[in-house]
């Protein structure tokens, strides 16, 4: 049976409060004064402390949601620094239909990490934090270590975007249809059959992120509570400039010149984006480990407990290299 909260810890007696229950985002102002929804957690007080965990979620994703990860990472002695990205969650949104995910270009995402980092991030710590990031966020994780080396002592990404799964379509289709559309002027409309992807129209059943029901229905329970959180799926504008971003990080000498020490961990049954590209991906790492769990789903973090147990085992043996 999986759980939502951390397992209590007492230091002197006192419980280690929920995610939730400490939960009091804020807000920062990005460049062109876009509002990004922010939020941190301290480390268990009773735990040895281990420094910052920058926590960065994948595209449609929201804070609450990874109120679980937030406190393993709480008990395993980090304090957790965590965000919105533009355009979902509790952030800015940019369209007259808040469920439509469009970004004009990924460096607009390249500019709202920077202010996390530099408002939010570095007055918590003298020291280089590690970051942990899913999907959308690893893919621009990626990008980031490629271009601020200096900012983490270690990143691990899980099912990072890497090369969309276009579940039928060839990938020269997806792609040419994403140029027209935006060509046509229509990046702001849905991309094909997103509409149907809001959150409340999606049961268990015709989702394809995780096997883990009861944790996909505590998804659907946070939304349920908060509606304005949710998404529904990318428009052929954030597709077309997800494909220009895709061309940059996979490009000749690209990841051969990332320091950073990274670990990959890929989803055996990933519905979403291909893991044939991140096994590829990681042997171009000068400083690359990869995992790959064969049963997982897209959302590693949100799988069933013996997947996330693989996952946290990992996770242990590699960021203890780098954070005693």
């Amino acid at each position: 049976m999986c759980s939502y909260t951390s397992t209590p810890s007492s230091h002197h007696g006192a419980p280690l409060l929920p995610s939730l229950d400490i939960f009091k985002p804020f807000f920062i102002e990005a460049p062109g004064g876009v509002k990004i929804r922010c939020a941190t957690f301290d480390a268990d007080p009773a735990a040895r402390t281990r420094g910052v965990c920058v926590l960065l979620q994948g595209q449609s994703e929201f804070m609450e949601k990874y109120q679980e990860v937030i406190d393993e990472l709480r008990g395993r002695g980090f304090t957790v620094a965590t965000m919105d990205w533009r355009g979902q969650g509790g952030s800015q949104r940019g369209q007259s239909d808040p469920l439509k995910s469009y970004v004009k270009n990924y460096d607009d995402y390249a500019e709202d990490f920077a202010a996390f980092m530099a408002k939010v991030v570095t007055p918590l710590t003298n020291h280089p934090p590690i970051v942990l990031a899913h999907s959308m966020g690893g893919h621009n994780t990626i990008r980031a270590v490629h271009d601020h080396p200096d900012w983490f002592r270690c990143a691990v990404t899980t099912a990072p975007m890497l090369k969309f799964s276009t579940r039928g379509y060839p990938q020269s289709a997806a792609r040419a249809a994403a140029a027209l559309y935006n060509a046509l002027g229509k990046g702001g409309d849905f991309a094909w059959g997103m509409a149907e992807r809001d959150p409340f129209k999606v049961g268990f059943d015709s989702q394809l992120v995780t096997s883990d029901r009861t944790r996909f229905e505590a998804t659907q329970a946070l939304l349920r509570k908060d509606p304005d959180l949710r998404l529904s799926g990318p428009t052929w504008g954030f597709i077309e400039a997800a494909y220009r971003s895709l061309a940059l990080v996979n490009a000749p000498g690209y990841p051969e010149s990332i320091s950073t020490p990274m670990l990959i961990v890929g989803a055996g049954k990933d519905r979403i984006v291909l893991t044939e590209a991140e096994r590829s991906f990681v042997k171009r790492l000068p400083h690359g480990e990869y995992l790959e769990i064969p049963e997982a789903e897209h959302e590693i973090l949100m799988e069933q407990d013996s997947i996330r147990a693989k996952f946290w085992t990992a996770f242990d043996s590699f960021v203890g290299k780098y954070v005693p």
